[in-house]
């Protein structure tokens, strides 16, 4: 449910207590935010390592409660406590030190999150000596920094190796996820599809939820899934989606997917390349297993001659049929190896439907950034950490997709229309059949 790529908001709502305590709730920059916080929970003359990587953890933790909706999907009007028990230290009118009013503006708009994964790391931390936690010990990475220890590999060292940081973030006025209007039968779009993914994933915790076709319509088998969803988490079960249930339907997909814990399952398909590797077989698992089956997966949604799929990132036997049902629909030899050919063709179906059924990258990543690579291998510029991938540029989602896209080496291959967007050329009729023997 939350949007698939995060922003920096220009203010955030702090609520000056802990949730249900009758307390004030002030609106604040976020830089100043952050300024606030990390003078409050760590001392200014500590190394510049450990001040950089305890400013990325209460950044990144944070961006995570915003992105979650964390408080708000619960009916809270703000975004995050300055109780230290579940959030982290803010003490409203303080004074901010110098040196970390300078960190905090070269990096507010930089933060932590897992290799592959798209929201920001539930950056949990403690004193490391009073308390202990299983995130990050401010106090260790001071000794840590002693001892010449830099930024990244402190972060690395407590939250894992397959941690990256993401360098300027797009900034925006913070929105919320809803709508703004119910989203019923008969509705299609992006918020549809997003309604159908967070259905199918809370399904997987409460079967009674029927699976349903993430095709962006509002159809009947949706609407009974909304009302099965509704029923069992005391809504009133009319099968529309309102802002009551939509917050709900957020809730629970963050809490199965454990967005705001530091064991996350991740909202993935972000950062992968698009371009084909000659190390897809069976029996691989990988990242590039892992994308075939995401195509394969929605493909499946719009082409009745393939197999549902089971995303795993192992390439099993069940992968190797589908594809094997998909070369034979596109008229490649089917052998169930993945070729340059059948990724290519697999690509330029999968690129008809996102351009033409779903609207907006709220569900669908946009091709790598390739300046990613670049910005990765390039040295340090003031002493800042370097991402392992460059934040997506900002403005009009169709605009960002269409300028990656132009960058790309594979762009000319990728232009040509496919079977979703192409004319037929002639009239269609009902009892018409196309090659493929599929009935319109």
């Amino acid at each position: 449910m939350p949007p698939v790529f995060p922003y920096v908001p220009q203010t955030i709502t702090v609520h000056l207590g802990s949730p249900d305590e009758s307390a004030q709730n002030v609106t604040v920059s976020f830089p100043d935010y952050i300024k606030n916080v990390v003078s409050s929970e760590i001392f200014p003359t500590w190394e510049p390592s450990a001040l950089q990587a305890n400013t990325l953890a209460i950044i990144s933790f944070a961006l995570n409660r915003v992105y979650t909706e964390f408080y708000r999907s619960r009916g809270y009007n703000f975004d995050i406590t300055s109780s230290t028990a579940i959030d982290q230290k803010y003490i409203h009118g303080r004074n901010i030190y110098e040196n970390i009013s300078e960190l905090v503006d070269q990096i507010f708009n930089d933060y932590l999150r897992r290799e592959n994964f798209i929201e920001p790391l539930a950056a949990k931390f403690c004193n490391g000596t009073t308390v202990t936690c299983e995130g990050l010990s401010q106090w260790g990475s001071q000794e840590q920094a002693q001892a010449g220890v830099g930024a990244l590999d402190i972060i690395r060292s407590y939250y894992g190796p397959d941690v990256e940081v993401v360098l300027n973030a797009p900034v925006q006025e913070p929105t919320e996820s809803y709508p703004g209007t119910p989203l019923r039968e008969g509705d299609i779009g992006v918020n549809v599809a997003r309604i159908q993914t967070a259905l199918n994933r809370i399904s997987q915790n409460y079967p009674a939820i029927p699976k349903v076709a993430v095709d962006a319509v509002f159809g009947p088998s949706t609407a009974a899934a909304v009302r099965a969803f509704q029923s069992i988490f005391s809504l009133t079960p009319d099968g529309i989606v309102g802002r009551a249930t939509w917050y709900k339907l957020v809730l629970l997909y963050d809490s199965v997917q454990r967005l705001a814990e530091l064991q996350s399952e991740g909202v993935i398909f972000s950062g992968y390349s698009w371009e084909f590797s000659p190390t897809i077989a069976l029996g691989e698992t990988n990242a590039s297993v892992t994308l075939l089956q995401y195509m394969l997966s929605v493909l499946s949604q719009f082409i009745s001659s393939l197999p549902a799929l089971t995303i795993t990132g192992t390439f099993d036997e069940a992968t190797g049929q589908a594809v094997r049902a998909f070369q034979e629909y596109v008229g490649l030899p089917a052998t169930g190896v993945v070729d340059r050919a059948t990724w290519e063709a697999l690509y330029a179906q999968y690129a008809g439907i996102e351009g033409t059924v779903f609207s907006d990258s709220v569900l669908f990543p946009f091709i790598a950034n390739p300046e990613a690579a670049a910005a990765a291998s390039a040295p340090r510029r003031n002493g800042r950490v370097q991402p392992v991938f460059a934040a997506q540029p900002s403005g009009d989602p169709r605009a960002r997709r269409a300028a990656a896209a132009a960058r790309t080496p594979e762009a000319v291959r990728f232009q040509s229309s496919t079977r979703f967007v192409q004319f037929p050329v002639g009239e269609l009729s009902v009892g018409m059949q196309d090659k493929k023997g599929v009935l319109l």
